[in-house]
C-alpha cells in the first residue's frame, strides 16, 4: 500500500462509499495517520452535516445521502459489471452444461414465481380495499338516511383517523423507506442506486398493509404506485434466496446473488406491479421500459412480457371466483376497470379543437401540480425530520382535512331530480352506484357525493360514465377539480404509501367531463370520453410519459378506437408541460437527492476531461499487500474498491493489476490465508475458497469488519490478492471528456471507471470515477465559472 497516502479527511466525506481513493471527484477521503484520529469525530461530524443540509435547505449537495422514503439515509451504488478474478473465472470453466440450463431454468421459474405472488397481492390488496372501504360508506349512508347527520361525520372523520393512523404507524415505526409511491426509489435503483431497506422484506410488509389502510381511510391517493413498488419487493426478497435476517433462504438460488441479475428481476417485478394495479399486461412491460428501467435488452423484454401475462391470468381467475358473491363487495368489476367500449369515438374539426385544448391544459395543470408537489414534499420533510410520532400527526391532519372536505363540500350542492326511466337505480340506496342521496329527499340524488363519498375505482367509472351527460353539473365538476387537485398536492409526501395515478386521473377526467359539458352543444363526442382525453392530458402533464399511459389507459377502458385521440392528448400536454419543468418522478428523485444519472451528458461536460474532477492522494494496494495496510484501510475509509498495483519483483515496472471489492478484502481477511512473506499463494487460495463465498449478501446482514478476528501476529503477515482482483476493469484515458466517459459509465451500468494517464513514465493510474463524480453538484462545485444550460 502506498505509505504516502495517509492523509487527512478532505472537505467533502465519502459517504456513498464507492471509490478506492482519496479519490476521483474531490473527496479526498485517505487513510488517516495515528497522529490525526481526532479527524475521525470530525468525519462522523461532517456526516452529520450534510444530513441536515439536505433537511433544512431541501437542496441536496452531496450524492452520498438521500431521503429514502421519509427518512434521510446514507446510499451506495450498484454494481452491474462482470468481475473477472480468477476465481470467478475458475467457476466459470467449472460450469458444466446442466448448471447452465438450472440457471435459465430458475430465470423463468423466479419470473413465474413473481407474477404468481404480485398477482395475488394486487387482487387481495384490492378485495381489502373495496370491502373497507365499502362497509364504511354503507354505514355513513345509512346513517345518512337516518338523518343523523353529525353521527356520520363523525363516523366517517373517525373511521379514516383510525385507517390513517395505522398506515402512517406501520411507515413512520417500522418502514419508513415504505412510505411514498416508491416508483421514485424503484428507478433509482434500476439505475444503480442502492439505499437502506429499499427492498427489504419489513419494505414489502408495510408497503401492502400501508396502502390498504391509507387507500380505505378516504386519502386521495391510489394503490397502484405502491403495486410497482410491491413487485419489485418482492422480486428482490425471491431472487436473493429469502432474507437471512428473517431465517429464510434458499441456497439453489445462489446464482443470483449478483446485482446485474437482481435489477432484471427487479424489472420484472417492477412491470408486474403495474399489470397487477391497472390489469394492464402490456401497459406493465412498457411502462418498465419507458420510465423504471435504465438498462434494456430483448431477453429482459421477453421475460417481463412472461411476467405480466402471468399476472394478468391470475387476477383474471381470482375475480371469475368472486363474480359468484364470495368476496364481499368486490367483484362487480372485471379484467377492464373502467369500461367505456360503448361509447361512439366520431368526431370532427370542433371536436379535434377541443381536444387540443385539453391536452394544453393538461400540460399547465400537470406542471403546476409538479411545481406544488415539490415545494409540499420539501416542506413536509421539515416536519418528518422531527421524528415518527410528528410524522403521525401530519398524518391524522391531513386525513381530517380530507374527511372535512369529502363530506362537507356535498352540502354545497343542490340536490337533482332522478334521470326518468331510473327509479330504480336512483337514488342508490344500501349499495353502491351512481347515485348518492346524501341528504337529498327521495327522487333526488347528489351528484358531487356520488364521486366524492364512493371508492376511487367507483369515482372514475362514473366520470367516465356516457350514460347520462347531465349527471353531473358543471359547478359539481369544478369544485371536485378543484379539491382533488389541491388534496392530491397535499397529501403526497405523508407517511404513508401513496400513488399519484388515481388522483392525476380524478383531477383529470373531472376538467375533461367539465370542457365536454361546456362546449357539449358545438361536439359529437360524449362528455365521458372528455373524461377519458382529460385523464390522458392530465396524466402526460405531470408523468411525461406517452407510449405506456397510452396502453394503460386502452387497457383499463377496452376503447381501441381512441388510440388515435388519446396518442395526440399524451404528446400535446407532455410537450406543454415540458417547457415548464421535468416529470414529477424526475422532481422527487432530484429532491430527495438520488444521485440518478441520465442517458445523455450535460452539454457543461463537454468542456471537462475525466482528469479534471480526478484528485489525490489515490490509496492503492500492492498485488501482494500487508494485512496490517489492508485493514487500516478498512478502517479508516468506507470505500468499495481500491486499485492494486503490481510492482517489482512481480513485474517490470509498476503496473495496474486491477480493482479489488471491499466486500471482497472482507472475506479474504475473514478466510485468514496468509503468508510469512510476501510471496504469490493463488494456487492454494483457489482450493480453500468458492465463487459463491464471494457472492453479494441479501437484505440480511453480510460480512462486516467487525466480525473480523486478526491477531498481532498475523497483522505483520501478507495477503495475495491477484485472485480476487478484477484484471479487467473499465478504464479510460485521462483525457477523454467528461461527457463521453458520463455515457460509458451510465451505459455500461459500472460502479468503477478506472482513469489512466495519457503519457508514459507516471503512476499507471491517476484515479476513480465512480457516480458521485458525474452529479452536476459536484462538478459545477469543483468549476463553479461553468455555467449549466437550463
Amino acid at each position: 500500500m502506498d505509505r504516502n497516502n495517509y492523509n487527512d479527511f478532505s472537505q467533502e466525506a465519502d459517504i456513498e462509499n464507492d471509490g478506492g481513493r482519496g479519490g476521483c471527484g474531490g473527496v479526498g477521503v485517505g487513510v488517516v495517520d495515528e497522529r490525526n484520529e481526532s479527524n475521525v469525530s470530525s468525519y462522523i461530524q461532517r456526516e452529520a452535516a450534510l444530513t441536515e443540509v439536505l433537511l433544512k435547505s431541501r437542496v441536496n449537495n452531496t450524492s452520498q445521502i438521500a431521503i429514502i422514503g421519509a427518512n434521510v439515509c446514507p446510499i451506495e451504488s450498484l454494481d452491474y459489471e462482470f468481475v473477472e478474478n480468477e476465481i470467478f473465472k475458475q467457476d466459470w470453466r467449472s460450469r458444466r452444461r446442466v448448471h447452465i440450463i438450472q440457471y435459465l431454468f430458475l430465470k423463468w421459474t423466479l419470473a413465474l414465481l413473481i407474477g404468481l405472488s404480485t398477482g395475488l397481492v394486487g387482487f387481495l390488496n384490492n378485495l381489502a380495499v373495496e370491502n373497507i372501504a365499502g362497509y364504511k360508506l354503507l354505514l355513513i349512508g345509512n346513517l345518512m338516511l337516518n338523518d343523523k347527520y353529525y353521527q356520520a361525520f363523525a363516523a366517517f372523520a373517525g373511521l379514516n383517523m383510525i385507517l390513517a393512523i395505522c398506515a402512517a404507524a406501520l411507515c413512520a415505526f417500522i418502514a419508513p423507506a415504505a412510505a411514498g409511491s416508491g416508483i421514485p426509489e424503484v428507478k433509482a435503483y434500476l439505475n444503480g442506486v442502492d439505499g437502506h431497506s429499499i427492498l427489504a422484506p419489513s419494505t414489502l410488509f408495510v408497503k401492502i398493509f400501508g396502502s390498504i389502510f391509507g387507500v380505505s381511510a378516504g386519502f386521495v391517493v391510489g394503490k397502484e404506485g405502491p403495486m410497482v413498488h410491491t413487485g419489485a419487493c418482492i422480486a428482490n426478497f425471491l431472487g436473493q434466496g429469502g432474507s437471512r435476517k428473517y431465517h429464510l433462504t434458499w441456497k439453489w438460488l445462489r446464482y443470483f446473488k449478483n446485482d446485474r441479475d437482481r435489477r432484471d428481476l427487479i424489472t420484472c417485478g417492477a412491470a408486474a406491479g403495474v399489470a397487477a394495479a391497472f390489469r394492464s399486461p402490456v401497459g406493465g412491460v412498457l411502462f418498465a421500459l419507458e420510465e423504471a428501467a435504465s438498462w434494456w435488452r430483448s431477453a429482459l423484454l421477453w421475460r417481463t412480457f412472461f411476467t405480466t401475462a402471468v399476472v394478468a391470468m391470475v387476477v383474471r381467475s381470482l375475480i371469475e371466483i368472486c363474480r359468484s358473491g364470495k368476496c364481499g363487495l368486490f367483484g362487480q368489476g372485471g379484467l377492464i376497470m373502467f369500461d367505456v367500449n360503448s361509447a361512439d369515438p366520431s368526431y370532427n374539426t370542433p371536436d379535434l379543437l377541443a381536444i387540443m385544448l385539453i391536452g394544453v391544459l393538461g400540460g399547465i395543470f400537470g406542471s403546476l401540480y409538479n411545481y406544488l408537489v415539490d415545494k409540499v414534499l420539501r416542506t413536509y420533510s421539515i416536519i418528518n425530520e422531527r421524528g415518527p410520532v410528528f410524522k403521525v400527526l401530519l398524518v391524522i391532519t391531513v386525513s381530517l382535512l380530507t374527511s372535512c372536505c369529502a363530506f362537507g363540500l356535498p352540502w354545497l350542492i343542490k340536490c337533482t331530480s332522478c334521470p326518468i326511466g331510473m327509479e330504480k337505480e336512483c337514488p342508490t340506496i344500501g349499495r353502491f352506484g351512481k347515485y348518492r342521496s346524501f341528504q337529498c329527499q327521495p327522487g333526488y340524488y347528489n351528484d358531487l357525493a356520488s364521486i366524492f363519498l364512493n371508492t376511487s375505482d367507483n369515482a372514475i367509472r362514473n366520470l367516465f360514465s356516457s350514460t347520462n351527460e347531465d349527471e353531473f353539473k358543471l359547478s359539481t365538476l369544478f369544485i371536485f377539480f378543484v379539491a382533488i387537485y389541491f388534496l392530491g398536492i397535499v397529501t403526497y409526501g405523508i407517511a404513508v404509501p401513496s400513488g399519484l395515478f388515481i388522483p392525476v386521473i380524478l383531477a383529470g377526467a373531472s376538467y375533461g367531463r367539465f370542457v365536454g359539458r361546456l362546449l357539449g352543444s358545438t361536439l359529437n363526442l360524449d362528455v365521458g370520453l372528455f373524461a377519458l382525453l382529460g385523464a390522458a392530458s392530465f396524466l402526460g402533464g405531470t408523468m411525461r410519459m406517452t407510449v405506456s399511459l397510452c396502453i394503460i389507459l386502452l387497457e383499463l377502458t377496452n376503447d381501441l378506437l381512441m388510440l388515435p385521440l388519446v396518442m395526440l392528448v399524451l404528446l400535446i400536454s407532455k410537450t406543454v408541460a415540458d417547457s415548464f419543468n421535468k416529470g414529477v418522478y424526475d422532481q422527487i428523485v432530484e429532491m430527495k437527492g438520488l444521485p440518478y444519472m441520465e442517458a445523455h451528458a450535460e452539454p457543461y461536460m463537454r468542456q471537462l476531461v475525466a482528469g479534471d474532477v480526478c484528485s489525490g492522494p489515490l490509496i492503492t494496494f500492492s498485488g501482494v499487500e500487508k494485512v496490517s495496510n489492508i485493514l487500516h484501510a478498512l478502517r479508516m475509509t468506507g470505500h468499495n474498491g481500491f486499485p492494486v498495483i503490481d510492482e517489482p519483483p512481480f513485474s517490470d515496472a509498476p503496473e495496474l493489476c486491477g480493482l479489488v471489492l471491499r466486500s471482497h478484502l472482507l472475506v479474504l481477511l475473514k478466510g485468514k490465508k496468509f503468508a510469512k512473506n510476501q510471496v504469490l499463494t493463488g494456487s492454494e487460495f483457489l482450493r480453500m475458497f468458492h465463487a459463491f463465498d464471494f457472492a453479494k449478501p441479501g437484505s440480511g446482514k453480510g460480512l462486516h469488519l467487525e466480525d473480523l478476528d486478526i491477531s498481532d501476529d498475523e497483522m505483520e503477515m501478507y495477503v495475495d490478492l491477484h485472485p480476487v482482483t478484477n484484471t479487467s476493469p473499465y478504464t479510460v484515458v485521462e483525457t477523454m471528456s467528461l461527457a463521453k466517459a458520463s455515457v460509458l459509465f451510465r451505459q455500461l451500468g459500472l460502479r468503477h471507471l478506472c482513469v489512466v494517464p495519457k503519457t508514459p513514465g507516471r503512476p499507471p493510474i491517476v484515479g476513480i470515477l465512480t457516480r458521485h463524480d458525474f452529479m452536476p453538484e459536484h462538478v459545477l462545485g469543483l468549476y463553479p465559472h461553468i455555467i449549466p444550460h437550463k
